[in-house]
């Protein structure tokens, strides 16, 4: 096996399923607001959702690189609805009780995988440039689903984790609701370079 693309395609499945994008920074944010059990749901609607996503793409990668203009509208849909959640946590009123806020369930985690502009981004590259060159047939793109679903799982449970370390540090009225525009913010952002043109 050639070492130096197997790091390369591990680095690029570490650094994607860990940096900052729409499913991390929600769980960190639905973590800080209602704790890790109650975002359990949540993670496992966005594992569910990447995973049937990226099987879906390692099946008809050669059908999404011929129709880039459907990958165009996706992303601009998903970057609606990821600042559409990032003022839901933004202007979150800065309750103590775990129902101050609205509880984020499986359906939100599996719709945010349709639209999520940086996971078919994720999975088109990683089908169409890393899978490839380990070889040919469907056994090959469903180990680096199954390994790529891993890390993933992984990465939201340390969010949501980490989200969980800023609700105790953020504790008092004030202290949530500068968290809940920082977080609600983050999550703007990351929208808006989605957005845009790369």
């Amino acid at each position: 096996m050639d070492l130096a693309l197997f790091s390369a395609t591990a680095l690029f499945m570490v650094s994607m399923t860990f940096s900052p994008g729409p499913n991390n920074l929600l769980c960190a944010a639905h973590g800080s607001q209602h704790g890790l059990r109650q975002t359990l749901s949540l993670m496992m609607g966005m594992f569910f959702g990447f995973t049937v996503l990226a099987l879906a793409i390692g099946i008809g990668a050669v059908f999404i690189e011929q129709n880039a203009n459907i990958i165009q509208i996706l992303v601009y849909a998903g970057a609606l609805y990821i600042a559409y959640l990032s003022y839901k946590i933004a202007f979150s009123p800065p309750l103590k009780t775990d129902e101050s806020t609205q509880i984020l369930g499986f359906s939100t985690g599996l719709l945010l995988q349709l639209v999520n502009g940086k996971a078919w981004i994720h999975f088109i590259i990683l089908m169409t440039t890393f899978a490839t060159q380990f070889g040919t047939g469907y056994g090959i793109k469903i180990l680096f689903v199954l390994v790529n679903s891993t890390l993933g799982f992984t990465a939201l449970c340390t969010w949501a984790f980490a989200g969980t370390l800023l609700r105790k540090i953020f504790n008092t009225p004030g202290q949530v609701r500068i968290l809940n525009l920082s977080l609600g913010f983050s999550l703007l952002l990351v929208a808006i370079w989605i957005a845009l043109p790369h």
